[in-house]
């Protein structure tokens, strides 16, 4: 088995499926500041991202982070303003970041609408581009850094981050960070990691749940290609987890991949 190849863990339902995702990524979050000091996660947003987050806000072992030496950085963000609601990082803020007593010069922060590159997505998508390199270490992959844990919702179109099938940024093979326009999905413009980018991480952990997941679910992991699900090509260095509820694995061919169910 190789790095690429996935491992399924099936919940019973979403909600255990955060709680269980919470205590993962607050174990891996331990083990990496005990073997290195530090800790560096990549958040996403959207439903399970964010009640992934709150299970962590709610957990009692969210003591056992440092969350002082913890790098939080992005995998998308909506190019709105800053103090728009529906920006990955305001949502991440509410759920569970303005809870904990993070470093804030540890916390990258994609860039908005209202900052200094205004309405220009490409320059926004450049700076944070600047930010990932300068943070990368000498052996890193393509200028950003080895995180621990990358993580990343599905689709029901099977995109991941702002990466939207046949779209051109699932076609990136150089730049580390892309501005997205025309993206199928509100709002029209973002900005997103590639998915050489995504591919740099030790792991990525894939989440979806519910019914309207189970077709995307089942398409990226029959193998098509990036370019019709770009789902399929997220996978990390060291290990790829698709972190599932039973409503969405119920269409994976088990002769596939036989799901191991927690």
């Amino acid at each position: 088995m190789t790095a690429a190849t996935p491992q399924l863990v099936v919940h019973r339902d979403k909600e255990l499926m955060a709680q269980a995702a919470a205590a993962r990524l607050i174990t891996r979050i331990v083990d990496a500041q005990a073997a290195r000091g530090t800790a560096s996660v990549v958040l996403t947003g959207g439903r399970n991202g964010n009640a992934l987050l709150a299970a962590i806000a709610a957990s009692p072992a969210r003591d056992a982070v440092d969350w002082g030496r913890l790098d939080l950085w992005w995998g998308d963000e909506r190019f709105v303003p800053a103090a728009d609601p529906d920006r990955n990082a305001v949502q991440a803020r509410a759920e569970l970041l303005d809870a904990v007593p993070l470093d804030p010069a540890r916390v990258h922060e994609m860039p908005a609408s209202d900052g200094v590159d205004g309405s220009d997505v490409e320059a926004a998508a450049a700076r944070y581009a600047e930010e990932l390199a300068k943070a990368a270490g000498p052996g890193d992959r393509l200028g950003v850094p080895a995180f621990d844990v990358l993580l990343l919702g599905v689709g029901p179109d099977t995109h991941v981050a702002s990466l939207f099938p046949e779209h051109p940024g699932v076609r990136e093979t150089e730049l580390t960070v892309v501005g997205v326009r025309g993206a199928p999905k509100p709002p029209p413009t973002r900005v997103s990691l590639t998915l050489p980018a995504i591919r740099a991480a030790r792991e990525v952990w894939l989440l979806a749940a519910g019914e309207d997941k189970a077709g995307a679910v089942a398409l990226a992991l029959s193998g098509p290609g990036e370019l019709q699900a770009p789902a399929s090509g997220a996978y990390g260095r060291s290990r790829t987890l698709w972190l599932l509820d039973r409503a969405a694995a119920e269409r994976i061919p088990p002769q596939l991949y036989p799901p191991a169910s927690a």
